[in-house]
């Protein structure tokens, strides 16, 4: 697969990007906004999404990947799958 050239991409996802972005500053404006804000500041969520906004401001590639990672859960080799009822 070829990638495209960086400004064709750029042209092409520019503004999705910056809707995305915009999407995300509002939500933390609501939490931060809400009852106990300063409560929903130590969720672990919280402090996921502002970890994953770290990444992407890091100009090294993979950051799909290391955003991923930061939302998903440690492999445990004992898990059991679970079974339909």
């Amino acid at each position: 697969m070829n990638p495209l050239p960086a400004k064709q991409a750029l042209e092409r996802y520019f503004l999705e990007a910056r809707s995305k972005l915009l999407d995300i500053a509002a939500i933390l404006d609501r939490i931060g906004r809400g009852k106990n804000a300063k409560t929903a500041e130590l969720d672990s969520r919280v402090a996921k999404i502002r970890q994953a906004l770290e990444v992407l401001n890091d100009p090294r590639g993979g950051r799909a990947e290391r955003i991923q990672k930061i939302f998903s859960l440690d492999y445990e080799a004992g898990w059991e799958q679970p079974r339909p009822k």
